[in-house]
């Protein structure tokens, strides 16, 4: 308690006032095996100077630092972001955005917000859109959720190909409850066996990831019409690189009934996994049922242009027993610092990013298939791929990570039937150079 700012005064007036002793009074409920009595082992304190140096040493040992060449997306990627995102994010209307508990006197950040949801709308080919969520994880479990309520069924089919920490997200959500999670495989060119779905009655809802996690640009066409023969059936499509649908059609366009992902590629630095945004939009007939909040634009009674809170399906604004979800923040900060990005770059300035991002790629994959590494999936990819490497790779990949090169990531750990494979990213911030580096280096 050596940092409570009461003076000893004040705290034993306010234990008096409960009607206790000492601080340690208030504890006693709480079984004396669950305590700590001991000292805690800390060590000792440092000056400002010496924890500068301390976290400059620690920054010194990571890959993460600029020196290194970093071929590593799966779910996070490196996009240069321009100076004038991170300059307007910077000013204090927009630092301290958040949600606003008195919204309609908080014009600022409901236009922010607002802003956001007509730029994702445009970006996923949706109806509309809501304030975000967590990130993209959480958003594919809301999706699914969301997918049961308006189904009306208890069972939805997820494909394997989708990020592995999306689907265990997905499992967390749905373990306590009694509706089903059905997995469907991927076949050998990397793409979802949706034939699979055929065989499965009483669907809710059929989740992928285009691009999915091999990076493989998923069939979405042929999936919508799969689904949609069903029409209780509702699409899901997840995405972990929103970049994608600056140069291939939206997944609103190709049948989509919800669409969510992560928006951290759009002006959110990776800063060592978060924090992100969950993107995640709808069609209008299923606004209802969506979670979240969802700012929309009015007039007042002069007849001026003002914002308002008009959906908020929380349990902390409407009965419990109504509401969708209990996401309770809207990302506000992250969600501003994407519209930013989004408004910035803008409709050419993104198709000319994505093409940049997919040449890259396509460069990278190809210069490796002509060293003679195999590539498993032979789909369309945008920003990764998987790539095979001889047995033995694993001390390859540690004398790399010895000379600041990061070699994309291990598939075996989450994928166990792709011993020796590895998903490779390329963006816009590799130069040919780097990725001829890392070609050479590993043919060497």
């Amino acid at each position: 308690m050596r940092y409570l700012p009461h003076t000893d005064e004040e705290i034993t007036e306010m234990l008096q006032v409960v009607g206790v002793d000492n601080l340690e009074d208030l504890y006693k409920s709480c079984p004396r095996g669950c305590c700590t009595i001991t000292d805690m082992d800390l060590p000792d304190p440092l000056t400002e100077w010496e924890l500068n140096r301390h976290m400059d040493e620690l920054t010194a040992g990571m890959g993460a630092s600029p020196e290194y060449k970093v071929f590593l997306g799966a779910g996070s990627y490196d996009h240069f972001i321009p100076s004038a995102v991170q300059y307007l994010l910077s000013r204090s209307e927009f630092i301290t955005a958040y949600t606003p508990y008195q919204p309609e006197i908080s014009q600022g950040t409901l236009q922010a917000i607002y802003e956001y949801q007509t730029l994702v709308t445009w970006l996923t080919g949706m109806d509309v859109a809501n304030a975000s969520m967590y990130d993209g994880a959480s958003g594919l479990a809301e999706a699914l959720l969301m997918s049961i309520r308006v189904a009306r069924r208890k069972k939805v089919a997820v494909s394997t190909a989708i990020h592995p920490h999306y689907r265990q997200v997905v499992n967390t959500y749905f373990s306590p409850t009694e509706y089903e999670v059905v997995e469907i495989p991927y076949l050998e060119n990397g793409r979802t066996d949706i034939s699979r779905i055929g065989n499965l009655d009483e669907l809710a809802g059929v989740a992928v990831q285009s691009p999915n996690f091999f990076g493989c640009v998923e069939d979405l066409g042929a999936l919508g019409d799969i689904v949609h023969s069903d029409p209780k059936t509702l699409m899901v499509v997840a995405f972990s690189e929103p970049m994608t649908y600056g140069l291939l059609k939206n997944p609103g366009s190709l049948g989509a009934d919800i669409v969510c992902g992560e928006g951290q590629s759009f002006g959110i630095p990776r800063s060592f996994g978060g924090p992100g945004l969950g993107m995640f939009a709808a069609k209008q007939k299923y606004v209802r049922n969506m979670p979240g909040r969802l700012i929309g634009q009015t007039l007042d009674k002069d007849g001026q242009r003002g914002f308002v809170l008009t959906l908020a399906t929380r349990e902390q604004h409407i009965r419990r027993e109504k509401a969708t979800s209990n996401i309770c923040s809207n990302q506000g900060l992250c969600a501003t610092a994407s519209a930013m990005y989004m408004a910035t770059v803008g409709g050419t300035g993104l198709r000319d990013l994505a093409r940049l991002n997919y040449d890259k790629n396509e460069y990278l994959k190809n210069e490796l298939a002509q060293a003679g590494f195999s590539l498993p999936f032979n789909s369309p990819t945008f920003n990764e791929f998987v790539v095979k490497f001889p047995d033995g790779f694993e001390n390859t990949y540690q004398k790399l990570l010895e000379k600041k090169i990061v070699a994309g990531l291990a598939l075996e750990n989450y994928y166990p039937e792709l011993p020796g494979c590895y998903l490779l990213c390329a963006t816009e911030t590799s130069t040919r150079e780097d990725l001829d580096i890392l070609v050479k280096e590993v043919t060497s």
